[in-house]
């Protein structure tokens, strides 16, 4: 599995599409109304699946590590909303909890780990 993290409108995704080759068809976007769907070649905005998890009072960690062998071989695509100012709101603190603990721990299984900022990559692992 290979791991890509950034900023809002960084360029996470295009960094995907140009490094593994990939095809919209091959992309599945998370929504915050609908959860996660494993299969794909890549999974974009895993944020908006962590979104769904803390409306819908479930644990992201163990969705993925109960669902390990359906992602092992994707591309996993993170907004990073774990640093900066804290949000004022419990749900929104939540939100941002659980998807830095969801990163951490796909950081820990990735392969590679990528950093994009400003369209720059920067491999972290």
């Amino acid at each position: 599995m290979d791991f890509i993290i950034g900023g809002a409108y960084q360029g996470k995704r295009d960094c995907a599409v140009q490094r593994y080759g990939l095809t919209e068809d091959d992309i599945y976007t998370c929504t915050e109304s609908e959860g996660i769907r494993f299969g794909a070649r890549c999974i974009d905005r895993l944020e908006e699946f962590t979104l769904w998890c803390v409306k819908n009072g479930t644990d992201p960690l163990e969705v993925f590590r109960e669902n390990r062998a359906a992602w092992r071989g994707c591309v996993l695509i993170c907004q990073d909303i774990f640093c900066g100012v804290v949000p004022m709101g419990a749900d929104m603190r939540a939100w941002r909890e659980c998807t830095g603990r969801l990163a951490a721990y796909l950081a820990s299984e990735a392969e590679t780990v990528t950093r994009v900022f400003c369209g720059l990559e920067e491999r972290l692992k």
